[in-house]
């Protein structure tokens, strides 16, 4: 469910008239529903209020502060993947014992700011990571709270892009080799073992994979446990997937996903921590765009909009769907054209859909790229020098602009032109 519904013939995100934002602020821009933030946060608190744990927005699917102050305020813990997502997390008011640094690549300098401002607990993905954070903290006279993340080779039947949890994927430690590794972790100074991670895909929309994977988890807990570590936390990582396409299958609901858990690892008595990301996020956001012109092909009609793929990269990186809407309402039964809809980058990856079925428009005419809250803004660029859009939040009949839309001149101040040119 989300909050973007048409009311009086126009789509509005909760109270706000969309049409009335793109008349005021210009085209395209990216905009959010607090509502539905909320209410997704919400469905995995409550899926896991069976026992002790921290639901951990993945701050890499939709990072703008007021998204993070919102979340953070209804107590969400934030998992970061790099030193700015870490100083992102901490600007918008999360405290350090909330914040779980994730990624395989983290640099000397990343974990050290880490250290300094507070950390919940690293996710270590490799052996020569956990020597890094070993001798940083023991400098520091620290021991700072570990899980290793182990890498259970299930596949997560999802694409092979954000597939994560298989042997031939670069993350995390065999799981094979983790009860060797554990044993190393724990004669380290400044490491204090604490749990176990796992995280195997993003997307996913059968719980099988997941079943597969935390049922490897809870045999491994109970290994270690028997081999004298004090394991207390188990990091599940995210995943969810949701729906994108008409005709998909509906993906699991995050009640479903906290049973499983329960099923799995409940007996345990470990703190749970999940990282979703995409399912708190994607539904609560559109790309709203215009047509610029309508052009008929050989064979075939383009909505030519003025968005393109340096806004919205997934339907060009992942040949990923978005259902794309009139804004203004169409009326009922109303015949509908099959368009290629195409932004003006000058590359023919700069496609968001073939032969879609679109009611008849015309130049001028808004569209809203539904389920564009996650892995949207957060991946656009300035390629083809044009300016990141304005990211948007509504809240209720209010609305503010949370990232503005930048002036070329403003591009510009960002190159250096050295003396001698």
């Amino acid at each position: 469910m989300d909050h973007f519904l048409y009311r009086d013939g126009q789509l509005h995100a909760e109270d706000v008239p969309v049409a009335d934002l793109a008349a005021t602020h210009g085209t395209p821009f990216y905009l959010y529903s607090t509502a539905t933030l909320l209410r997704h946060y919400r469905l995995f608190d409550e899926a896991l209020s069976w026992g002790p744990h921290l639901v951990c927005y993945a701050m890499k699917a939709a990072s703008n502060l007021a998204i993070l102050k919102t979340l953070a305020a209804e107590g969400a813990g934030m998992d970061v993947v790099s030193g700015g997502e870490y100083a992102r997390a901490k600007a918008a008011g999360v405290p350090g014992d909330r914040i779980v640094f994730s990624g395989v690549g983290k640099t000397r300098e990343e974990i050290a700011q880490a250290l300094e401002g507070g950390i919940r607990q690293f996710n270590v993905e490799s052996e020569p990571e956990l020597a890094v954070i070993s001798e940083l903290a023991a400098a520091r006279n620290m021991e700072v709270p570990i899980a290793i993340r182990v890498n259970p080779d299930v596949d997560a039947k999802t694409h092979a892009k954000i597939a994560t949890g298989k042997s031939e994927n670069k993350f995390g430690i065999p799981i094979a080799r983790a009860r060797e590794v554990y044993a190393h972790a724990a004669s380290l100074p400044g490491i204090k073992v604490t749990g176990i991670d796992v995280h195997i895909g993003s997307q996913l929309t059968d719980l099988e994979p997941f079943e597969m994977a935390y049922r490897k988890v809870a045999d491994l807990t109970e290994q270690l446990r028997a081999e004298g570590h004090e394991i207390t936390r188990l990091d599940l990582g995210g995943g969810l997937g949701i729906p994108y396409a008409r005709d998909n299958n509906a993906p699991p609901l995050p009640t479903d996903y906290g049973a499983l858990i329960q099923r799995t690892v409940g007996h345990l008595g470990c703190e749970i921590e999940i990282e979703p990301g995409r399912l708190i996020a994607g539904n609560a956001g559109i790309l709203v765009s215009r047509v610029i012109y309508v052009k008929e092909g050989e064979g075939r009609d383009f909505l030519i909009l003025d968005a393109a793929m340096n806004d919205l990269i997934r339907p060009a990186m992942y040949d990923a769907w978005h259902d794309i809407v009139p804004v203004k309402q169409p009326a009922p039964g109303v015949e509908t054209r099959n368009y290629d809809i195409v932004g003006p980058v000058c590359e023919s990856g700069d496609t968001f859909a073939k032969a879609r079925p679109m009611p008849p428009l015309k130049a001028g005419d808004l569209v809203a790229f539904r389920s564009a809250g996650a892995y949207g803004a957060v991946m656009s660029s300035e390629y083809n020098s044009r300016p990141l859009v304005p990211e948007i939040l509504a809240h209720g009949d209010q609305h503010a602009v949370i990232r503005a839309r930048p002036s070329f001149e403003e591009m510009l101040s960002r190159d250096n032109i050295p003396e001698w040119l």
